[in-house]
């Protein structure tokens, strides 16, 4: 067991709400959402290991080694809000750690990110692997081509984009490796079977213009997770937090009150 901790910045009062963000991304992503949600929950918004402020333990950089770091910072129990790569670590400490979970929310999110023969809605292995090809070259300039893509067809497509772009090197760079590695997680992890082992109140949230995440994974992952709800936002892309704020504040209000 790794003695590093991730970093966790703690803000509001009410339940525990656990914020964790995407791929290349840190905490300060949350922004926009963190003033109207910290007046009804108290926000645990913890940066990834290797991204933002938080240190890189040794060891495969595994959905595993992120789920055992998360779980060190964060209450005894609480609810799990993942955006993206975020949604996947949510998932699969919701799956293997239920009595930490009082309900999951996920976010433009799905349980396989890359297609298989039997999961067409979901991103070309060719793209994930140009990524990573990239990411060799030109990590400032992959990052932001990667978080331009989560922006295209928002209807606040420039502003997100200069949000993202502006969010996030202010911690300095992320760590190379868990930059390469966190690809390749998204690029491996599947966690279809274990979806239907999700026994908490499960919210999806979905973006209809969403390129990374399809909203047609919608309909199968509530065959998967039947006992789920999910929402579409007509408008969104990949970061409906941003481009729609007062109406993701408003559903996550309305699930986390029920």
């Amino acid at each position: 067991m790794s003695k590093l901790k991730p970093y966790i910045e703690t803000v509001g009062q009410g339940p525990d709400l656990v914020l964790l963000h995407g791929w290349g991304l840190h905490s300060g992503i949350w922004e926009l959402i963190t003033e109207q949600l910290s007046q009804h929950y108290t926000l645990h918004l913890v940066d990834l290991p290797g991204f933002g402020r938080s240190p890189l333990p040794g060891g495969d950089y595994s959905i595993e080694l992120l789920t055992e770091q998360v779980l060190k910072v964060t209450p005894d129990k609480a609810h799990y809000l993942g955006w993206s790569m975020g949604g996947l670590v949510a998932t699969n400490i919701a799956v293997n750690h239920s009595e930490r979970v009082e309900s999951l929310i996920t976010v433009s999110s799905s349980p396989r990110f890359v297609q298989a023969d039997d999961w067409q809605h979901a991103m070309k292995p060719n793209i994930m692997d140009s990524f990573c090809r990239y990411l060799e070259e030109d990590y400032q300039g992959t990052i932001i081509r990667f978080l331009a893509i989560q922006a295209i067809g928002s209807e606040t497509q420039k502003e997100d984009i200069r949000r993202l772009r502006d969010t996030v090197f202010i911690h300095g760079m992320p760590a190379s490796r868990a930059l390469r590695e966190g690809l390749n997680l998204l690029n491996d992890v599947d966690l279809r079977e274990s979806l239907k082992q999700v026994s908490v109140p499960f919210l999806r949230l979905y973006g209809r213009l969403d390129s990374l995440v399809p909203t047609k994974a919608a309909e199968e992952v509530q065959k998967l997770s039947p006992h789920s709800e999910h929402h579409i936002f007509p408008k969104a892309s990949h970061a409906p937090f941003l481009s729609h704020t007062d109406q993701f504040v408003e559903k996550v209000r309305e699930f986390l009150a029920t």
